[in-house]
């Protein structure tokens, strides 16, 4: 941790930032230039620059968007905005996370690392490892717009701050309702063939019993009207996030989530795969298989395979964040509200997902324009910059646009895209690097995403049965910490996920359920129980 702190004081104590010739000199987008621009006064470094600079940056994006991101239109503006030109080194996605290890291995460091994708561990090895610097001076003295966010959202700065007392990263924050009704508060929705009920004479389930007899009439009763049994009443991923059937195992107590790991109204942390409730939510589960009402192929279907059936309608009851994505925007299903189960619980688990990455961006040791680079940063949590940042951008004559903008009201409003498909656009054009959008900027800096905004009117109907009032938060945990966790982790929920899946097909829950937990002990779940829950009573106090 030392050498950052020396570089940082070293050249705040000289009073001079100095153009960097080092690290990532032979780019992949372009050749170095700047050599021979002017040191700049750390106290007089304003926008657009006297002289153009350049600073070397690794960044990542979509295999659809230019393989130099100066040709997206958003860089070209910040670049006429700064007169701060950037010399990228841009990898696709799929190769990225190798490509930068690599390259950081071999000392081809750039300046700065945008869309990094560092997990905790990341950044506390290249803090360690004196790759990467501190910032926590930098957003104070250089950085108004992400500090104004920090100091009114304090839970933010909190999160972004290292055990060591550290700040290592940009984030990205992206709000998009609070609190229960925030978007992500459940990732793995259930949708009900409306259309079958209607045509069968039944009502929208109300109970967990109530869904098998809705179940076994999709299977017997032909209620998409072709003379053939081709219809699957209910179909998932196992243990995939959002395509999962977590959400019905709310009826029977706690309920699931991907992560297991619910918080109660106490602050106790609980695994959800020990508690009587799951068990029970998969014997009923089991019940449903047994009779046939269960796609056989959920439990090893790929995502085009589930996509696929859903296209063709077949689904009686299918689960994912957005029905659009599968069966579309239309009205033939609905969501299936929460289930009363046989003792009358009706609960809704909430994910403790948040629309927030804490190790988005970071600023190398190669770096020599700290306030430089600090300050173009900044330039990137600017509002209105943010909201183009991560959906797209207006104006643009070679492709849709995202965006029209009301330069009376300086507000981006989001167009109606005729049918185009939003996220082509938007990996063609966003930039995915550090911002901030707070539900605040809704109605005021721009509007928000039709999509999300139906997303959010269907979270706010589930509110009334979710039990608990916390989620588990995004923790920073210490380099030791991670390493226990992550030793732990891999085999208690790679066991846990097995399990679940052939308990729902075989039945065995109930006999093999002492051995299980057992094992769960065996692979150290008290362990991992003591570091989850420390961790959350120094975050949430």
């Amino acid at each position: 941790m030392k050498k950052p702190k020396r570089l940082i004081a070293l050249v705040l104590a000289t009073g001079l930032v100095v153009v960097s010739l080092t690290g990532c000199s032979s780019s992949k987008t372009g050749d170095a230039v700047g050599l021979g621009s002017p040191a700049y006064n750390l106290e007089n470094v304003e926008f657009p620059l006297k002289e153009q600079v350049t600073l070397n940056i690794m960044t990542q994006s979509s295999p659809l968007a230019p393989q130099d991101p100066n040709e997206k239109l958003i860089y070209k503006r910040l670049q006429e905005k700064t007169n701060l030109k950037i010399n990228w080194t841009n990898y696709t996605w799929d190769e990225y996370g190798e490509k930068r290890n690599l390259d950081i291995a071999a000392g081809d460091i750039p300046d700065a690392i945008l869309h990094a994708g560092m997990s905790d561990y990341d950044l506390l090895k290249y803090a360690d490892q004196g790759v990467i610097v501190p910032i926590e001076d930098l957003i104070d003295n250089y950085m108004p717009n992400l500090k104004k966010v920090l100091d009114e959202n304090p839970e933010y700065r909190k999160m972004i701050t290292a055990p060591d007392g550290h700040i290592y990263s940009f984030p990205w924050i992206e709000e998009l309702g609070d609190g229960k009704g925030r978007i992500q508060t459940v990732d793995c929705t259930p949708w009900i063939n409306k259309a079958w009920l209607d045509e069968l004479g039944l009502p929208i389930p109300t109970t967990t019993e109530e869904l098998q007899t809705a179940l076994k009439a999709f299977k017997d009763q032909d209620p998409n009207k072709n003379g053939k049994a081709d219809e699957i009443p209910m179909s998932f991923i196992i243990n995939d996030g959002q395509n999962d059937p977590a959400y019905l195992f709310g009826s029977f107590g706690l309920g699931d989530n991907w992560d297991h790991t619910i918080v109660d109204n106490d602050g106790k942390v609980i695994l959800t795969a020990r508690e009587e409730g799951y068990k029970n939510a998969i014997n009923y589960l089991h019940g449903l298989y047994k009779e046939g009402l269960i796609d056989a192929e959920a439990f090893e279907q790929d995502w085009n395979t589930y996509l696929a059936k859903g296209k063709d309608n077949r689904y009686g009851l299918y689960f994912t964040w957005d029905k659009a994505n599968i069966t579309g925007p239309g009205d033939d299903y609905v969501l299936l509200p929460p289930l009363k189960g046989p003792d009358g619980t009706q609960n809704v688990a909430r994910t403790n997902g948040i629309g927030f990455d804490r190790g988005r961006m970071v600023i190398t040791t190669a770096n020599k324009n700290l306030e430089l680079t600090a300050k173009w940063i900044d330039e990137l949590y600017n509002p209105i910059q943010s909201v183009q940042n991560n959906w797209g951008t207006y104006g643009d004559d070679k492709q849709a646009n995202i965006f029209e903008y009301d330069e009376e009201n300086n507000m981006l409003k989001h167009l109606d895209l005729n049918g185009e498909a939003p996220h082509e656009i938007r990996q063609k054009s966003e930039v995915g690097g550090p911002l901030a959008i707070l539900n605040e900027y809704y109605g005021k800096v721009t509007t928000m995403p039709d999509d999300a905004a139906w997303r959010l009117e269907q979270i706010n109907t589930l509110v009334p049965y979710m039990y608990s009032e916390n989620i588990y938060p995004s923790v920073f945990f210490s380099k030791e910490e991670l390493d226990k966790l992550s030793t732990i982790q891999t085999d208690l929920f790679d066991y846990i996920n097995r399990m679940r899946a052939e308990w729902i097909v075989n039945g065995k829950a109930d006999k093999d359920w002492d051995a299980y937990l057992k094992e769960l002990d065996r692979l150290g779940y008290s362990q991992w129980l003591e570091i989850k829950q420390a961790g959350y009573d120094r975050t949430a106090k």
